[in-house]
Order: C-alpha cells, then sequence, then structure tokens
C-alpha cells in the first residue's frame, strides 16, 4: 500500500541529490557517467511499485540513454518499458503550431489573419485577434481551463466549435499584444482553424500530415476506449493511488490531446532539425520570441518556450493532463534532446528533465 510518508522521503531524497548536482564541481560529476548519475536521480524519483516514467537522452540525433522506471500499469503489475505510449497533455501545442505553419507555406492562412476570418461570431474586443497571438499567448482572450464552470463540459464529447462557444463570449483579461499570458482556449481555436482551412479534423490533419510523413508510429489523438499497444495506464495519487479522472478527449483536443513515445518524439525533433517538415527560414518562426505591443520580447514563440542557461538557448515544453506529465529540453547549439513521461500527475517530470539535461550539457558537449 502506498503511504504519503513515503512520497516526501522519496520527494526529500530526490531533492538532496539535485542540489547535490548544482553544488558539487563539475570535475566531481565527470567521474561518474551520465548513465549511473540519471540512473541514481529518477531510481529515487519513481519507486519500483508505484507509476512510473521513461526517459530518452539523445546527442547529435542518437540515443545515449533510454531507460523505463516503475509500473505502466499498477493492477496488473506491469512493469513500464522505453516503448510505453503516454499522453503528452500541452507538448501537443508543438504539433499544433506547426501545423498552422504547413498550412501557411501552403498558402492557407497568414499568421495576420483575424480570427473572424474562421469563426464569424468571434467577440474580438477593441483590437484584431491574429493567429500570431494565439500561438504566441499573447491574446487575452479567457482561459477555458480556468473557468469554474469546466468540469460542466469536462465528459462531453464536444465538437470543436461546441467547445469554443463554450469560452468565446468570457470577458478578456487584456487587449491583444498587450501581455503574454499562457492559454489553452488559443490553442483550441488554432486546431479549428486547421480543420476549416485543410477540410480535415484536426487528429487526421496531424496524423497525416505530420505523424504517417515522419514515421512516428506509436503517436495518435489520444483515446479512452480504442485499444491501443504498449499504453501507459495514467493515475493519480490521493492519499493513495487512484485510477485517472476520465474526461473526454475532445476537451483538452488540439491544446493537450495527443499520445506519443520517447521514441517518436525524438524523431519529431530529428525531423525538426532535418528541415522534412518546414523550411529553417519558416521554423524560425516558432523558434522567436513573441513581441509585445510595447516592444518587449516573451519567452515563448510557437509551441515552445525559448530560454537560455548561462547564455545556452534552450527549448522547452511540458504537459500536464489528468493522469500523466510530460516534459522536453531542446539544447540546438548543442544538439542535445532530453525528453521524460510520467504516468502519476503526482510526479512532475519538469525538474529533473532540466537537471538531466544540464548534466547532459556538461558530460556531452566536450
Amino acid at each position: 500500500m502506498h503511504l504519503n510518508i513515503n512520497k516526501t522521503l522519496k520527494l526529500v531524497i530526490t531533492s538532496l541529490i539535485l542540489n547535490a548536482f548544482l553544488l558539487t564541481p563539475y570535475v566531481n560529476i565527470q567521474a561518474q557517467s551520465l548513465e549511473s548519475y540519471v540512473d541514481s536521480l529518477l531510481t529515487e524519483m519513481f519507486e519500483a511499485n508505484g507509476p512510473g516514467s521513461v526517459y530518452l537522452v539523445a546527442k547529435d540525433g542518437e540515443p545515449v540513454y533510454r531507460k523505463a522506471f516503475g509500473k505502466a500499469n499498477l493492477e496488473l503489475g506491469v512493469d513500464m518499458t522505453p516503448n510505453n505510449v503516454f499522453q503528452i497533455g500541452s507538448m501537443t501545442k508543438q504539433f499544433t503550431a506547426i501545423g498552422i505553419l504547413i498550412l501557411e507555406v501552403e498558402g492557407k492562412l497568414s499568421l495576420q489573419d483575424d480570427v473572424r476570418k474562421y469563426i464569424s461570431d468571434f467577440p474580438v474586443q477593441r483590437d484584431s485577434l491574429t493567429l500570431r497571438h494565439l500561438l504566441n499567448h499573447t491574446s487575452g482572450i479567457k482561459d477555458f481551463t480556468k473557468m469554474k464552470t469546466i468540469m460542466q463540459i469536462a465528459r462531453k464529447d464536444l465538437s470543436p466549435k461546441e467547445l469554443i462557444d463554450f469560452f468565446k463570449d468570457e470577458p478578456v483579461e487584456f487587449s491583444p499584444g498587450e501581455k503574454f499570458e499562457y492559454n489553452n482556449s488559443g490553442y483550441v481555436v488554432l486546431g479549428y482553424v486547421i480543420e476549416q482551412v485543410s477540410g480535415m479534423s484536426y487528429e487526421n490533419f496531424i496524423e497525416e500530415k505530420i505523424f504517417d510523413k515522419l514515421g512516428m508510429a506509436d503517436s495518435r489523438y489520444a483515446s479512452d476506449r480504442e485499444l491501443i499497444k504498449n499504453r501507459a495506464y495514467g493515475y493519480h495519487d490521493r492519499g493513495g493511488y487512484t485510477n485517472k479522472m476520465w474526461v473526454s478527449l475532445n476537451i483538452p483536443y488540439a491544446s493537450g490531446s495527443l499520445m506519443s513515445t520517447v521514441d517518436d518524439m525524438l524523431i519529431w525533433q530529428n525531423a525538426l532539425n532535418s528541415e522534412e517538415l518546414l523550411s529553417h527560414e519558416t521554423l524560425q518562426k516558432a523558434f522567436t520570441p513573441g513581441t509585445l505591443a510595447n516592444g518587449e520580447n516573451t519567452t515563448y514563440g510557437f509551441g515552445w518556450h525559448l530560454k537560455e542557461w548561462d547564455g545556452e538557448p534552450v527549448r522547452e515544453h511540458g504537459g500536464s493532463i489528468f493522469g500523466f506529465k510530460s516534459m522536453g529540453v531542446y539544447l540546438p547549439d548543442q544538439d542535445i534532446y532530453v525528453v521524460g513521461f510520467s504516468n502519476c500527475d503526482c510526479n512532475s517530470p519538469t525538474v529533473v528533465t532540466r537537471e538531466i539535461a544540464k548534466i547532459a550539457l556538461s558530460e556531452l558537449s566536450q
């Protein structure tokens, strides 16, 4: 039986290890291999008989670390494997953003298009609301996941337009371009725009234009009903592990409803680098910080947070959806990619993924 005291001890030990890394001179870290250090970090964070994780570290497009921890299914006692399929939550936004750029290259839309071109009854207040505002989270529209009434629709299989109707008449938080505020509603609207412009469902568009084209055979729009080979089951910890709460996957939609594996995410990252989907020039739109109306830059592009570690550029994004959490960190100058998935929303991989990326930066960039 899972006890809260075990979880507390686990978090304390993990924190000590992370602090030790931050305080330990580089020469001492170098004495350990990347594998042994990451192993020690993750075995402390993910207990053998609890929900688990899968982690992959890649350098120059090739895996240098790929391991699984814990259980993929607690009830059946099934061990996690590196091939397990996870819901990736808001890492979905990368695919939605690239989908929009694909349609722009095809001449089917412009990033400067007003939302009302695709949703005529969208109540744009005071200013023009463009697709660019939605992509870089400067729209000011209400984030539907923060609405108190969200549970009224959580289990309903709403159409994309019905979902948009749920939040579109809410008062805006600020004028478009005035500030940055992370927003799931914007990416729901972008998914609907993809459908309007392509004549395909969002699911079919992403699978045909990205997953199938790149050979991401284990990536798909999520489903709780269909049989999915190697599925990792999601859990909560509410004083003990429980199966994840069921919600309709029509609700996170283009802001968070995709599934993938760490191997497929490496295929994705490599495809971005090799320009299989879009040219370097076009991709730079996604990797360029947004600019506010006052001229200030944000730290978000299209589907990626854009940061620096001591002058080292970093692209990252995480995801959180009932029962799952995810995190991916990419260091473009070193071509180092680290991605981690967890099948319990009680175990966030965000901090540890960043720390593994810092370890990899020290170990692999020599």
